[in-house]
């Protein structure tokens, strides 16, 4: 049975803002399933609050799954317009732990622990433009939701098309949402590009996959727009080779720089920026990084940073960004101190408690990690 809501705290001009720092719990308040293997995720502060992000941004969530704390990046589908409510939306990923969990447990009345919002991969920091193309590959299709989401709660005419693809037309998220966007709002266009018509046979509109021709077809002027494009890695790469050969110039490009879809804890990609000091490099202390866990010690020299050097010597540990930015490697370090460069990815209580994220540290002495 559904409890009273009283309206009134929520309409208050100029309401408090939610604030990690402060209080980093969020109730969840609705489960939609979206397909039959995506769901979202409503959230709501426990006290009203207002939420202020850039659509395309992301929030770290802290999940207890097995007794132990696991932390994943979800990009925030809802629109940063209505501040009242922020929601993720999550594909049920075959042996991925998270994605399970959040699938078969979270129920509307539980609290979940989250971090930010943070990402960089938006509309809102450049000068609006006269055209946008919308590109998105399964659930990478979050951060152009919300931006759509935007779009849509401004209410004023705009020259956007949102380009989808998905396996089958029951995989397209949000398809119906897309198609009433498109219906009421002016200049909006949604393509919904399926690779095959299965589980759907009165599937009526084009099939297949993204090609030079085909957006010749759909979008002629695509090489005249800013792209924003979200996805698979895969997805994202073809996509990128498309829109050059149509003669997009590279300012036009934007794509999210990490993909949290497909986050597994032996994911080989290692930013450039921390990869190991060149051999000519003067000679720097060298300390010993001992996992705990897994038994493993390896050397590590005072001016590389753990992650990179760790996963070079086979140790496996779960990453994402490799910057500082998500929090998704953070660590127990049970002794030893380092110099650590992040970027939100880790509160100040956190840091307090001996938490530390590997991949923007570099060692200044021996170290133990809880890993």
């Amino acid at each position: 049975m559904a409890t009273p809501v009283d309206l009134a705290p929520h309409l208050a001009p100029d309401g408090p803002v939610w604030d990690a720092e402060a209080d980093d719990r969020l109730v969840c308040v609705a489960v939609v399933d979206e397909t039959h293997d995506v769901k979202t995720f409503v959230f709501a502060a426990p006290e009203p609050r207002r939420f202020a992000y850039k659509p395309g941004q992301f929030l770290t969530f802290d999940v207890d799954v097995g007794g132990e704390t696991v932390n994943r990046c979800y990009t925030l589908a809802s629109s940063p317009l209505r501040p009242h409510t922020v929601s993720i939306t999550v594909k049920r990923v075959p042996g991925g732990p998270v994605s399970n969990h959040l699938h078969d447990t979270l129920k509307p009345g539980m609290t979940v622990r989250a971090v930010g919002p943070m990402g960089d991969f938006t509309c809102a920091d450049a000068a609006p433009a006269e055209k946008y193309l919308f590109l998105s590959g399964g659930s990478g299709i979050t951060p152009l939701m919300s931006m759509s989401r935007a779009f849509a709660d401004v209410g004023r005419p705009v020259d956007v098309v949102f380009f989808h693809a998905a396996r089958t037309p029951k995989d397209i998220i949000f398809r119906a949402e897309l198609d009433l966007i498109a219906a009421r709002l002016p200049g909006f266009r949604v393509v919904h590009l399926p690779e095959r018509a299965e589980g759907e046979p009165g599937w009526s509109g084009p099939l297949g996959r993204l090609s030079a021709d085909y957006l010749r077809l759909v979008v002629p002027d695509a090489a005249e727009r800013q792209v924003y494009c979200c996805g698979p890695d895969p997805f994202m790469k073809a996509a990128r080779g498309v829109l050059s050969g149509l003669g997009l110039p590279d300012a036009a490009w934007h794509q999210e720089s990490f993909d949290f879809a497909t986050l597994t804890a032996d994911e080989p990609a290692v930013a450039a920026e921390v990869i190991a000091a060149e051999e000519a490099a003067p000679a720097v202390p060298t300390y010993s990084v001992t996992f705990q866990k897994i038994g493993q010690t390896v050397p590590v020299r005072a001016d590389q940073f753990v992650l990179a050097t760790a996963r070079e010597a086979g140790v496996r540990l779960p990453a994402s960004c490799t910057a500082g930015l998500c929090g998704t490697c953070k660590s127990k370090l049970v002794s030893g101190t380092v110099e650590m460069t992040h970027k939100g990815g880790i509160r100040q209580r956190e840091i307090d408690a001996g938490l530390f994220l590997p991949c923007c540290s570099k060692p200044t002495s021996d170290l133990v990690i809880d890993r």
